[in-house]
């Protein structure tokens, strides 16, 4: 008989996750629409400049994900987060605020450093309350907070936009980040054993399931040897290559969409937001199957080399074909999210829990450099050639790399493994 532990760790904490990414992820987001918008001609940005702001937030996300990740593994991941909540909030709302280019510059990489912390804590987060079997839908529940996010905000800002001009729209969507850090502060716990709302039964049980599993991992003394080894390394470059068509697509979509003939604000909000419905449907699936089979590299590398076809096929159609074009786009969108939550298990499965969010961390890091030339280089590549076409080879080449470096990197599960996990790990929901 299948054994049961804590089925209220699901709809206590899944949501809670959720709507914490889910800030984050608006506060990073939104930029692209006030590009679009009139934030430029107000604030006398030229497009280089454009393409810089957009990018800087990733520069300040790159330098501080491992700090973030070692102080959430040794101390807590709810202090490290409550306090990001307020400041990005804080720093989202500033954006509607200033009228000086060089304080936008400043709060574009600060805003980078204080959510450096949040991807990789929530990650550790939940690999201390769920087990192997649960892990890929857990990291995709928490992740969807990205997609699902850019689907309504991309509709909201539109008509904030519109009602009551760029500047509010930053300073309404930045202000539930510092409401919503109290709501976390009281809600969560770090650890199974912290909780009040377990019993001391389902506490124990839990906590020796997750020690169960840590027994079939080799141990690393610390963070320079899992730093260095083979798989972190491959799977950093892997990231980095799939977060440059993510956010090259996530920036600038808006820009290509209003950019089309008869277009507005507010049907390029619409517009923007259809992909991500493709991107939720697919996540859902891709974790359901990896947890299901606990296999990570067959729902991964498939949907990055269908995301660069898609890309490709986006720029062989061409402008003059936008709606062909645009389908395009949207099964480039779908495909490169679907990934997220088995990727992210990897990790966890691989490398003992003293070093696995360090590990997570710097695979992140890697991520928001690959972010950083996305933003940058396809805003870059639009501006100069004053089209789409160039940048959508760019990101379709650079999934096409990440899709072979993770058929390179990640090793097929083992038979005995799988079933070994299957036995004493699946725990119904």
């Amino acid at each position: 008989m299948e054994k049961v532990i804590a089925k209220s760790r699901w709809y206590r904490l899944i949501p809670i996750a959720f709507i914490t990414y889910s800030l984050a992820y608006l506060d990073r987001a939104n930029f692209g629409f006030g590009a679009a918008s009139g934030m430029a001609s107000d604030l006398h940005i030229t497009p280089s400049m454009s393409s810089l702001l957009g990018s800087l937030f990733f520069l300040g996300y790159f330098f501080f994900q491992v700090p973030g990740a070692i102080y959430a593994e040794n101390r807590s991941a709810k202090k490290l987060i409550f306090w990001s909540l307020i400041f990005w909030g804080g720093l989202a709302m500033a954006t509607g605020i200033i009228s000086n280019l060089n304080l936008l510059i400043v709060i574009r990489f600060m805003l980078g450093v204080v959510e450096s912390a949040v991807m990789p804590s929530m990650l550790l987060f939940l690999s201390r309350w769920f087990t192997k079997a649960e892990r890929s839908r857990a990291n995709t529940f928490l992740i969807l907070g990205n997609p699902a996010t850019i689907l309504w905000m991309s509709v909201l800002s539109g008509y904030l936009i519109k009602a009551v001009g760029w500047r509010w729209m930053f300073i309404l969507e930045g202000l539930p980040a510092i409401i919503w850090a109290f709501f976390w502060w009281r809600l969560v716990a770090d650890k199974p054993k912290d909780a009040k709302w377990l019993t001391a039964s389902e506490q124990q049980d839990l906590e020796e399931q997750l020690q169960l599993e840590q027994e079939g991992i080799k141990p690393v003394k610390n963070y320079a040897e899992a730093f260095k080894s083979k798989i972190v390394i491959l799977l950093s470059l892997q990231y980095a290559l799939w977060s440059i068509g993510v956010y090259g697509f996530v920036m600038w979509l808006p820009s290509i969409i209003n950019a089309a003939p008869n277009m507005n604000i507010v049907k390029t909000g619409w517009l923007s937001s259809v992909p991500y419905v493709l991107a939720i449907t697919g996540m859902l699936c891709a974790s359901y199957f990896s947890d299901k089979t606990m296999n990570r590299k067959a729902f991964v590398w498939p949907f990055l080399l269908l995301g660069a076809v898609a890309f490709y096929c986006s720029y062989l159609v061409g402008v003059n074909h936008f709606w062909i074009s645009f389908v395009l786009l949207i099964i480039a969108g779908g495909a490169m999210y679907a990934p997220y939550g088995p990727f992210f298990a990897i990790i966890p499965e691989i490398l003992p829990k003293n070093v696995a969010g360090g590990a997570m961390a710097l695979i992140n890091s890697f991520g928001a450099l690959g972010s950083f030339a996305g933003a940058y280089v396809v805003g870059h590549l639009n501006g100069t050639t004053g089209g789409f076409g160039a940048s959508y080879i760019f990101m379709a080449g650079s999934l096409f790399l990440s899709a072979i470096i993770t058929i390179i990197a990640v090793k097929p599960a083992d038979a005995k493994l799988v079933n070994k996990t299957k036995q004493i790990g699946f725990i119904k929901y």
